[in-house]
């Protein structure tokens, strides 16, 4: 039997140009530092491959780096749902195009273990969770 792909969920897509050179940008976004500025504590090393976890509000969340292009490009699995986040980095000049994707969603119903909600309940929580979190990592990198 086939698997329907249609009926999952879309991506969470952030695109936001920040007032600073693209280097400082990833170093908000690419450190242990950085990351806990903005985001959430963690024990991240830029390093492909390396398991670290994010100290999330339901307990630690195992993640994997699994794509890295400094200053570009920064992908890692997040928690054991099948999602996946992603940092793309553009230098304009002497701003930085950020653009944040967070994917790997499934159907809207099923359950996401942790919140015991249905994924598309946690989508929606998500996806406007990251448009809070993108104005904390704009403060942390225009300061």
């Amino acid at each position: 039997m086939e698997t329907n792909h249609q009926d999952t969920l879309q991506d969470i897509k952030h695109v936001v140009v920040f007032d600073a050179p693209i280097q400082k940008v990833w170093e908000a976004v690419s450190t242990q530092e950085g990351i806990a500025s903005w985001f959430m504590p963690n024990d991240f090393q830029p390093v492909l491959g390396h398991e670290f976890h994010l100290q999330s509000p339901f307990g630690p969340s195992p993640c994997k780096v699994t794509e890295l292009d400094p200053p570009h490009r920064l992908s890692f699995t997040w928690d054991v749902n099948g999602w996946f986040v992603t940092f793309a980095l553009k230098e304009i000049g002497e701003q930085t195009e950020f653009t944040l994707i967070h994917g790997g969603w499934k159907q809207p119903t099923s359950v996401v273990p942790k919140a015991n909600e249905d994924a598309a309940v946690i989508r929606d929580r998500m996806n406007q969770g990251w448009g809070g979190i993108m104005e904390n990592l704009r403060k942390a990198v225009e300061a």
